[in-house]
């Protein structure tokens, strides 16, 4: 099925089963710990254990490896390194950042720290564990580039992010009644899923099965085929429960490669896990940014320029950073000048981190609004709405928004907070010993979808089983997908079951970019369509005219059981759902603005948040218990990016010094306040038969900035270096 033209009415609009706040239906399995995650599937055959040695440092190369000792430890099996890894090829997955992956072992040279460099595999654990700290490795090490700031210089225009100019927007600028230029730093930041990376991989002959903990199972299929030179079809890749990704498991790292290796080498099972540091150091992160914003406005707050520079920088062959996207489509302009430099340090590999580019990008773009509206006079949610526009700015009226509600978000958000009766001025309002302090900013993420395909089953008794890649990594998948089925065959949530993560089953699009749910549903949409026709053929009826309700087909007065149709053998349906050229033609993506409470305290220069609103506008929300689930995290990240979240790097080094859940800080339950979230009703019937939009990053885009506002309105001190700790709150206020 081939989706091309706005959705007309269907078989969804009855929401008799979806848009229905259920409770996700594979909870009691995990609060039970009977769901198995990557490392905790059990094998007919007793597995061994690896454990993969990291770098020691960050760029240069391996001079000498002695595994003498390792070798001959307690219940060792197997050491490898370079020197005698198998042969391998580089993936082409459609992460270009796997390229730093994959291979592993391929060489001497070392291009970040802990970087693998040996991989020794025992009967336990802590056998592979005491053996790998027996292997003595000497280095050459060579200078490297660790330190963006140092290489702003050197950036170049990368293939992923092409400039884009409308206008003049130097002179528009340089003309400007009222402006503000103003930089703002973000640092690395790390995924740190609670689940760490791990893998365990088995042979059957010429058979690889791997268990894994990857949010997109045909793109590690791929690339695990690719890198160990077997064909695809050889290769089975199981991901039923992910524990968090957040983007770095739209990647593999050497916990997979290695193990599916050192499986074949010793013809048992191979079982890794990374630990803490490996996954800081090893696996991937957010880059750092520096970005420039400059908007010109005329003395009654209207955009005529708008221009946002950010520099930033990956390993050769890494993408970047887009922290310019949000400020293409956001507020209106006609001249602009959007640009991003990328330069090459020797860090561990940049990727993907919820809402990459958002989530670093808004915290500049907003923050800027907040400055250029004080400077006009005017009430930042005014300065919001007096520059929203209904089409793409850069390309005019001839691309208009499929949906934007971003008015209604921000008037919706600005009552229900109590907008109205916030402080006009910084430390305007104190309690006890804390200024109080409102801030908002606008949310936006792009709506993208993703081909995606399931096979749905009507079995013998009248129940359905559907099956797809669909992977879920905490996010609702097996509840959303169930009730997508059950609404299409008019059954019960409790008659449907779902079947995720295994590559045996349709390529799905996977987990990652907020394109998640809206694909994989449109996927089962189409196979349930199938399925239906079919039925409805089979009972001998139409199928334009055929209903689906209560367990039964009918049409007119007339009906007949799903149980009958099924007969003894059940009858299965399998497609595909693709896309047209409607993103092309139609600006897509979801809308909302948050609100926030910030309380700065007048002696310590402590930042708490009080209270946060997010109102969010994403097509139809599936299920508003998982769809609130995905903004309450989004909205805790983005606290967490405002105020706390950073990797340090040892600039002299080459290495995140705080690579660890002690030390990496992120937020607690004593850091996060009472969080609300307001669904507007929106359908965007250009996005997908199911009209919804992807939720997951938009809770987190727009959230740190709009504490960052609040904390200025609280404390009168602009902070522009993230994270806000209380020291440069403290510097403000000495200033």
């Amino acid at each position: 099925m081939k989706f091309e033209q706005a959705s007309p009415p269907n078989p969804i609009d009855q929401e008799r089963v979806v848009t229905r706040p259920y409770t996700r239906i594979e909870g009691p399995l995990k609060v039970s710990g009977q769901a198995p995650y990557a490392y905790e599937y059990g094998l007919p055959d007793a597995p061994t254990y690896g454990f993969v040695l990291g770098a020691g440092i960050a760029h240069g190369r391996v001079t000498r490896i002695d595994t003498t000792q390792a070798e001959g430890a307690p219940g060792v099996l197997l050491v490898l390194t370079h020197e005698n890894m198998p042969a391998q090829a580089k993936s082409d997955t459609p992460v270009p950042q796997q390229t730093e992956a994959s291979p592993q072992l391929s060489g001497p040279e070392v291009r970040h720290y802990h970087q693998a460099v040996a991989f020794v595999v025992a009967e336990t654990y802590e056998q592979a564990r005491a053996a790998a700290n027996l292997i003595e490795v000497e280095y050459e090490q060579t200078p490297g580039q660790f330190k963006l700031a140092d290489t702003v210089e050197s950036g170049k225009e990368p293939e992923d992010a092409v400039d884009s100019v409308v206008g003049d927007f130097e002179s528009a600028f340089a003309d400007a009644a009222v402006s503000v230029d103003l930089t703002f730093t973000t640092p690395d930041q790390s995924q740190a899923p609670m689940e760490p990376h791990a893998t365990i991989a088995q042979w059957d002959g010429d058979q690889l099965t791997v268990h894994t903990a990857h949010q997109v199972v045909h793109w590690v299929r791929r690339g695990l085929a690719l890198t160990l030179n077997i064909p695809q079809k050889d290769v089975r890749v199981v991901a039923a429960f992910v524990g968090g990704g957040f983007g770095t498991k739209l990647l593999f790292f050497s916990d997979a490669v290695l193990s599916a290796a050192a499986a074949r080498l010793l013809g048992r099972p191979v079982k890794t896990t990374l630990h803490r540091p490996l996954i800081f150091n090893n696996t991937s992160h957010r880059a750092a940014t520096i970005q420039r914003v400059r908007l010109g406005a005329d003395a009654g707050g209207t955009l005529h320029a708008v221009g946002h520079d950010t520099w930033t920088g990956n390993l050769p062959g890494g993408d970047s950073e887009p922290a310019c996207e949000q400020t293409k489509y956001l507020y209106g302009g006609e001249h602009r000048q959007i640009r991003t430099r990328q330069s090459e340090l020797d860090l561990p590999p940049g990727a993907s981190m919820r809402a990459p580019g958002e989530a670093v990008g808004m915290l500049a773009l907003e923050g800027a609004m907040d400055e250029l509206a004080e400077k006009l006079g005017l009430d930042p949610v005014e300065l919001r709405l007096l520059n929203d526009v209904q089409f793409d700015p850069e390309k005019g009226p001839k691309r208009p928004f499929s949906s934007r509600r971003l008015a209604a978000a921000l008037r919706t958000g600005a009552k229900a907070f109590g907008w109205d009766d916030r402080p006009r001025a910084p430390r305007e309002r104190q309690d006890g010993e804390w200024y109080v302090g409102y801030g908002v900013a606008s949310a936006f993420r792009t709506n993208l979808v993703k081909p995606s395909g399931a096979t749905v089953r009507l079995n013998p008794g009248g129940t359905l089983t559907v099956e797809t890649q669909m992977t879920d990594i905490g996010t609702g998948s097996y509840t959303v997908l169930g009730q997508v089925a059950a609404e299409m065959l008019g059954l019960n949530l409790d008659q449907v079951e779902v079947k995720l993560g295994d590559s045996d089953f349709p390529t799905s699009s996977g987990s990652g970019g907020s394109w998640g749910a809206n694909s994989s549903s449109a996927g089962v949409y189409a196979a349930c369509d199938e399925l239906r026709r079919d039925l409805a053929q089979k009972a001998g009826y139409q199928n334009a005219s055929a209903v689906f309700r209560g367990g039964k087909v009918w049409q007119g007065a007339e009906c007949t059981e799903l149980s009958d149709l099924a007969g003894n053998g059940g009858v299965e349906a399998t497609a595909r759902m693709t896309y047209g050229d409607l993103t092309e033609q139609f600006m897509q993506a979801g809308f909302g603005a948050h609100f926030v409470e910030a309380g700065v305290n007048a002696h310590t220069g402590e930042v708490r948040v009080r209270r946060a609103l997010s109102v969010v506008a994403a097509g139809r929300i599936l299920n508003p218990v998982t769809a609130r689930s995905q903004c309450l995290g989004g909205m805790t990240m983005g606290i967490g990016s405002a105020l706390m979240e950073a990797l340090h790097v040892d600039h002299d080094l080459g290495l995140f010094v705080n690579h660890d859940l002690g030390e990496y800080h992120v937020p607690v339950h004593a850091d996060i306040p009472d969080l609300d979230v307001i669904f507007l009703d929106e359908l965007d019937d250009q996005s997908s038969p199911l009209r919804a939009k992807g939720v997951g990053e938009l809770g987190i885009s727009g959230v740190g900035a709009a504490v960052a506002n609040a904390v200025y309105n609280a404390s009168g001190v602009r902070v522009r270096d993230f994270p806000i700790t209380l020291d440069k709150i403290l510097a403000g206020w000495d200033a």
